[in-house]
Formats: C-alpha cells, sequence, structure tokens
C-alpha cells in the first residue's frame, strides 16, 4: 500500500514538472488560435461549426486543427458539442472570447506581445538580472542591448505592438473601473493619464464623463502615432521632468516598470501637477497581498506579472500593499487607500 501511495505521489511530482517544462505551450497555442481567426470565426456562427466546415473557412489542415483545439478545450478555451444532425461542433466560451482579434473584452494585442520573439527572448536571460546585485543587468537588456523603450523607441513595430497590448488591458480594466467606481470621478473638471499610450484610457474616460477635459501624456514616438480623440489632447514629455498640470494624474501600469526610487520621483511630479485641495493621483496596479484580491485566486496573477517584470524592465516590479505605502508616503502623499474591483488590478486612490 506505501509503494503504491508512493508510485502516486511520484506520478504527480513528474505530471507538476512536465507543466513546468511545457509551461510555454499554452501561450504558443493560443497564438496560434488569434493568428487562424478560430474565436472570431466561431463568434460569427450562431450554431456549433464541424471540424471540416472550420478548417475549410480557416484554410488549414483538419487534423492539425482539430489537436490544437482538442488541446485548447482541455485548457478551458472552447468546448465540443452536439450540432443536432449527428455530428460534433465547435463553439465558443468565456474564455475562448478574450482571443478574438476584435472587440471591447478581447485579449488577444497581450498575448500576440508576450509571444513576440522580442519578449520571449529575455527570459533566457532571466538569471542576468538575478545575479546582478545592484539590478544593473536587465534581462531585457542582456537580450537586445538596450532596454524597452529605448528598443521601442527604434523599433515602430514593436512599438505598436506593446501600444496595441497596453489599449486591450485598458479596455478590459477601465469598463470594470468604470462600473464599479464612477464615483470616483464625480467633479473631476481636468484628468492627465500619464504614460497614456495611444490615449485609448483617457478617452473612454471622457466618453463615459464627458465633463473631464483629457490629456494623453506620453513620450513622442507614442503620442505621435495616437489617433485624435474626442475631448482629448494629445502631450508628448517626459513624466521623470514633469507632467500637465490637471485636477487629477491617472496612471495604470506605468509604476510597475521603475524601481521604488524612479516610482516615487514620477509621483512628486504628479503632486506639482495637482492642485493641493482637490487633486487627486488614480493608480492601477497589481497589489501582491494575501489580503487583496484573495477570494478572486488573482495573487498568482501578480506574481507572475511580478516575473514578467523581471525579464522585460530593469527594475520594474509587482508591490506588496506595504511597499506601496513606503512609496507613497515618501512621494509626499498624506493619504492613500486601496480600493478592490472587478478588475485583476484595484484602485490606488493618492491624495496630497
Amino acid at each position: 500500500m506505501a509503494k503504491e501511495t508512493n508510485e502516486l505521489i511520484m506520478s504527480q511530482v513528474q505530471a507538476d514538472i512536465w507543466r513546468c517544462i511545457s509551461g510555454f505551450t499554452e501561450m504558443a497555442v493560443a497564438k496560434c488560435a488569434i493568428e487562424l481567426g478560430i474565436s472570431d470565426f466561431l463568434e460569427s456562427h450562431q450554431e456549433p461549426v464541424p471540424l471540416r466546415q472550420l478548417s475549410t473557412a480557416l484554410g488549414c489542415s483538419a487534423s492539425s486543427l482539430y489537436r490544437i483545439l482538442r488541446f485548447l478545450i482541455n485548457r478551458g478555451m472552447f468546448k465540443l458539442v452536439s450540432t443536432g444532425n449527428g455530428e460534433m461542433g465547435y463553439v465558443q466560451t468565456p474564455v475562448s472570447r478574450l482571443l478574438k482579434r476584435d472587440g471591447e473584452n478581447s485579449m488577444a494585442a497581450l498575448v500576440l506581445l508576450e509571444s513576440s520573439p522580442v519578449m520571449l527572448a529575455p527570459w533566457h536571460y532571466l538569471s542576468a538580472r538575478v545575479l546582478s546585485k545592484e539590478n544593473s543587468t536587465g534581462a531585457f537588456c542582456a537580450a537586445h542591448g538596450k532596454d524597452l523603450w529605448e528598443y521601442a523607441k527604434t523599433n515602430p513595430e514593436h512599438s505598436k505592438l506593446i501600444n496595441d497590448a497596453l489599449a486591450c488591458h485598458a479596455r478590459v480594466t477601465m469598463h470594470a473601473i468604470m462600473n464599479n467606481c464612477a464615483e470616483i470621478f464625480k467633479g473631476i473638471e481636468s484628468l492627465v493619464d500619464v504614460g497614456g499610450g495611444n490615449g485609448t484610457t483617457v478617452g473612454m474616460l471622457v466618453k463615459a464623463f464627458p465633463w473631464i477635459n483629457g490629456i494623453n501624456f506620453d513620450l513622442t514616438h507614442v503620442v505621435s502615432v495616437a489617433p485624435p480623440c474626442h475631448g482629448v489632447v494629445h502631450v508628448e514629455g517626459d513624466m521623470f521632468h514633469s507632467v500637465p498640470k490637471a485636477q487629477a494624474a491617472f496612471l495604470m501600469w506605468v509604476l510597475h516598470d521603475w524601481s521604488d526610487e524612479e516610482c516615487i520621483k514620477i509621483l512628486k511630479k504628479c503632486i506639482e501637477a495637482i492642485p493641493k485641495e482637490r487633486g487627486i493621483v488614480i493608480i492601477v496596479e497589481a497589489v501582491v497581498d494575501e489580503k487583496i484580491g484573495k477570494e478572486k485566486g488573482v495573487k498568482d496573477v501578480g506574481l507572475m506579472l511580478d516575473m514578467i517584470m523581471m525579464a522585460h524592465t530593469s527594475n520594474g516590479k509587482e508591490r506588496s500593499a506595504k511597499e506601496w505605502d513606503h512609496i507613497l508616503s515618501a512621494a509626499g502623499f498624506s493619504s492613500h487607500s486601496i480600493r478592490q474591483t472587478t478588475a485583476i488590478e484595484p484602485l490606488i486612490l493618492a491624495y496630497p
């Protein structure tokens, strides 16, 4: 009996290691599904789609497509059901709908960014950052000879991948924020989105709350290709030097790219930009904490994002509530609060 128990444990342990070994597989196959347009095609059909019809429509091998879908079905992406006439057909699931190439809730751009060769290469150099005791050697720099932002500045195609991915994240996250925390934006007459990319976030805010005058603030090579947006002014600049004046400053997925010292510099510039009495800084970032988001099981997502920061930034990291408290206090904020939403990341509301 003991021997059988030990063998069962060993079998489970080996299965765990195999999941680790093949961890990349899931992202690679999801990328394949996006490139083939599986989710887009199924979304346009009300009835289950048989394999032969799907492979013909997508112009691919039926046997290979079957294996791709079998893998994804086992991961909860897509589902195989009866068509009603003796055949089996494929349908969407809530997860597979996030793999559509278009749509407000699509997360396809994030998959395409993280699975790109440029973003995959630094993972092979993760130990370079760990062995660098003062974080003087980043994994991305070790792979490409420059940091992510310098690389994007000189590579427009990759810069677009980044902007598309951030816009994708913004659409998903901002819906949760606006649906759950609309009262935060009441009375805000002007708002600057610091590191706002192509302006998707501030554009959504201005559309939802038309009394806000929006400013999309980012580096020159980013805002120069940002599309026009009603109620939004695109402003180029460097957040380490200054931030445009506004009643509120908004930062989403910005501070986790930088060290504590760099975050404090950015936040001090935000304090200079907002009024002392009515000003507010709204931060959307992961909080890696046992008590934050425990019910939704999002802690693991925060820890994975932290590893992404290690691979793709020189000094970035995800932070605990205690670490956020340190940064915000050091920057000069008099108070702050953390507010959970239905998004993966909570809101951090900071007051000067």
